[in-house]
């Protein structure tokens, strides 16, 4: 599914965040990517999910050349093959639950009544089709991520990339979001989620790869 070979990053001012690192991940597998701040982590799942690009080496995904994709080629594998799930949800506030979940497959041209049938389809599955017509800013955070994950899902990505998905949780929608990702690894959804939670990563991973200085430990 990726496959990294010889990837570095450098920016203009200090080291570099990542030095030739190679890894291959293996359609169906979670892996958890720990490492200390500064660590490159953050560069590492920003380059695989082409909002980066890496200043020598290649990065694969599914069969796409990532670092050979312009500005608009990026955004398509994003759109297609990536979903996104972020520390903080970034869901818009003016929109309902199922608009937000909805919104990736209307960027891609899906028809919103076939939109709106996938969205309560998911939203249901992941235990919040009761939140459909309600608004961001009255959900839980657990709630809010499980949103967030469903709108990742909404086109059925060949990736999942979670970017410290409990962080901004408390302990007990921690352990929803825990289980949501374990539920997804088990149906045989790739994920790879970079963290500094230890829990998640036992509970969730079923490989852990660690990163010291931008190089794999």
């Amino acid at each position: 599914m990726i496959e990294l070979s010889g990837v570095s990053r450098a920016y203009d001012d200090g080291p570099p965040a990542l030095r030739d690192v190679s890894l291959t991940i293996a359609a169906g597998e979670a892996v958890a990517v720990l490492g200390p701040s500064g660590s490159g982590k953050s560069t590492l799942l920003n380059l695989v999910a082409g909002l980066d690009r890496p200043s020598g080496g290649t990065v694969t995904v599914d069969g796409v050349r990532v670092d050979e994709l312009g500005e608009a080629g990026s955004a398509r594998y994003r759109r297609t093959k990536i979903g996104l799930v972020f520390q903080f949800f970034h869901l818009l506030d003016d929109l309902t639950v199922a608009d937000n979940v909805m919104l990736p497959a209307q960027l891609g041209g899906m028809p919103r009544g076939t939109a709106r049938r996938r969205a309560a389809e998911l939203l249901e599955v992941l235990g919040v089709g009761r939140h459909a017509g309600t608004y961001p800013g009255r959900l839980s955070g657990g709630e809010r991520q499980r949103v967030a994950v469903a709108r990742a899902l909404m086109n059925r990505p060949a990736l999942l990339l979670a970017d410290e998905p409990t962080g901004a949780l408390d302990s007990a929608s921690g352990q929803d979001v825990r289980n949501l990702l374990n539920e997804l690894r088990a149906g045989g959804q790739t994920i790879v989620m970079v963290t500094h939670d230890l829990g998640l990563a036992r509970a969730c991973a079923t490989r852990t790869i660690r990163l010291v200085d931008g190089q794999v430990a």
